[in-house]
């Protein structure tokens, strides 16, 4: 796991889960970079039509819900 990609167009709950997922990261302790992906032609480009979502390394995980730091540990300790 090299990246975690938050997308969303900058709504509260995008922000939201932005500030989730590096809570979640540091938590975890992984060295792992968190990208916020706001343009909406390259979030349309991983299928999301939805927003927010969560992807990692590319593959998406969740869409049109803000994760908890907790669900997001989870999904980051199945990857």
């Amino acid at each position: 796991m090299e990246k975690i990609q938050v997308l969303g167009t900058g709504c509260p709950k995008c922000n939201q889960l932005e500030q989730n997922a590096r809570m979640a990261v540091h938590q975890l302790g992984l060295p792992v970079e968190v990208v916020k992906v706001s343009d909406i032609n390259e979030i349309m480009q991983f299928g999301v039509m939805i927003t927010p979502a969560f992807a990692v390394d590319g593959d998406v995980k969740a869409v049109g819900k803000l994760l908890t730091v907790d669900e997001i540990k989870a999904l980051l300790q199945e990857s």
